[in-house]
């Protein structure tokens, strides 16, 4: 399908990178990438839009791609990015969806953004700052070293993040290191890789700041009541993920009234995208349900 890309002029003089796949006349989709990440060509996810009947609309958060870094931010600063996004395609209503670092950024636009629909949360990150949930527990080593630098924060913090955003640029799959279970890495090897691999690299071509300032926001409150989301979200997760563990999706669903989940014992974090077309068509039929 062929994807309109634009660069939207925001208040206060920032730029969003947007990227639309489809009908305009579809209800739309709102996406939300992984950390890093950025808004490029994904096939397995519009083909499950397409699939659905929805319309894709995505974007590269402040500091990845080609959208303007916004140093300080929350989580719960989404939301004002999701509304300029909204009026910009003119979206009385839509639904969102976030995959990894992108889950908590959905679960704030489910919160705070009028017109929301309905939630899809693939393998998201849960907070950091509460007593029942061990954030690092179960992580690959990669990841665990890069948040433990996050929680002290500083400049080795700093470093590590620039040093890394640069090697993006000779990403390969096998630098995924222990954070690619077998099904994962299987995964990889097909047209997911490719994706992976490319979302990075755009990313973090120019800065590593987008990275930076979405570790600092998952590391400290996210900035709105979970307590407040009112529409339906789903929660799914691969069983065998060590990106973000299976018990990040269990806290999520014990903590949100609305919340369903699913566990998928045998798969990853990257494995997971070969098992949501019914999860995208759930989603779209928030558009057929009286509220």
């Amino acid at each position: 399908m062929a994807a309109t890309v634009t660069l939207l002029d925001l208040d206060g003089g920032r730029r969003l990178e947007v990227r639309s796949v489809g009908d305009a006349h579809l209800p739309a989709l709102l996406y939300c990438h992984g950390t890093p990440g950025s808004a490029v060509a994904f096939p397995t996810l519009e083909h499950h839009t397409q699939q659905a009947g929805l319309r894709l609309i995505s974007w590269s958060r402040p500091g990845y791609g080609r959208s303007t870094a916004q140093r300080n931010r929350s989580v719960r600063s989404i939301a004002s990015d999701a509304t300029a996004v909204a009026q910009h395609f003119g979206l009385e209503s839509f639904v969102v969806a976030g995959w990894s670092g992108g889950g908590p950024h959905a679960l704030a636009i489910a919160a705070m953004t009028p017109g929301c629909l309905g939630a899809l949360v693939i393998a998201g990150v849960g907070p950091a700052t509460v007593p029942d949930l061990s954030f690092l527990d179960g992580m690959g080593e990669e990841n665990i070293e890069e948040f433990s630098l996050a929680f002290e924060g500083g400049e080795e913090f700093e470093a590590f993040i620039d040093e890394s955003a640069e090697a993006m640029a000779e990403l390969t799959v096998e630098a995924l290191g222990t954070l690619a279970p077998p099904p994962d890495a299987k995964a990889l090897q097909g047209s997911l890789g490719d994706v992976v691999v490319e979302s990075f690299r755009h990313g973090c071509a120019t800065t590593g700041a987008g990275w930076r300032d979405d570790d600092v926001a998952f590391v400290k409150p996210w900035g709105f009541d979970l307590g407040v989301i009112r529409v339906p979200v789903r929660i799914v997760q691969g069983g065998l993920d060590t990106m973000v563990p299976a018990a990040h999706s269990t806290w999520l669903v014990d903590h949100l009234r609305t919340a369903t989940g699913t566990v998928l014992d045998a798969e990853g974090h990257i494995s997971i995208w070969d098992h949501l077309g019914e999860e995208f068509e759930l989603l779209a039929r928030q558009f057929t349900t009286p509220s």
